[in-house]
């Protein structure tokens, strides 16, 4: 039961501790908290549906063998999927909602998003080992708030600017970045230590994009 209780709070705290970061982010207009953890929590049962179809797209995915099977897993069932329904989250639940009124915003929301998502998946390995849910905590969860996060800041321009195109553009680089994490994961051996410096890019990126949302 305590290896239980240790794992669920490693799985909620890296979440818990971005999301106020984010939102600490926007503190000269903060986003209202309820409507954060709203988001949250439907960024949470996003992962719902994910299962239905990345177990569908699974029956696809065995007609590939080698690199290419892992790269349709990577870049199509973890990426393309994942990123798809967090942008659903905040385009269905959000987007026209009169608070989102700035480009950090996007972001903000979308963060929000990305991490229930990643709570929810983290909840999966708290019956495992400790070591496996404190990895996630460090790697996975970044991932989903830092990728999502660059899609969102696409989201916030394209609110500001009335151009639909940009939410594309920001899905794209969304699922590119999540593909390109899971990908060095399925490859395995030393390809796995390449996701730190992975995120280390994505977390400069972030920040540069905070940094001009903000101006």
């Amino acid at each position: 039961m305590i290896p239980f209780a240790i794992n669920l709070i490693l799985a909620a705290v890296p979440a818990l501790i971005l999301l106020f970061y984010f939102r600490w982010k926007d503190r000269q207009k903060p986003e209202p908290l309820g409507l954060i953890w709203k988001t949250f929590a439907f960024g949470f049962i996003a992962v719902l549906p994910a299962i239905v179809i990345e177990y569908v797209l699974s029956f696809l995915g065995m007609t590939f063998t080698g690199r290419t099977a892992l790269l349709f897993r990577a870049f199509i069932m973890a990426g393309l999927v994942e990123e798809s329904l967090k942008l659903s989250v905040v385009l269905l639940f959000i987007y026209r909602k009169r608070v989102f009124d700035e480009v950090i915003d996007g972001i903000v929301y979308t963060v929000a998003a990305g991490l229930g998502f990643a709570f929810f998946e983290n909840l999966f390995y708290t019956f495992g080992p400790v070591y496996a849910v404190l990895f996630r905590g460090v790697t996975a969860v970044p991932l989903h708030a830092l990728a999502s996060g660059m899609m969102g800041y696409f989201i916030g321009m394209s609110k500001q600017s009335g151009n639909k195109r940009l939410i594309i553009i920001g899905l794209f680089i969304a699922a590119f970045s999540h593909g390109l994490y899971n990908y060095l994961l399925f490859l395995g051996g030393t390809y796995v230590f390449a996701v730190i410096p992975l995120l280390l890019i994505f977390w400069i990126v972030i920040q540069n994009l905070m940094k001009r949302a903000l101006e």
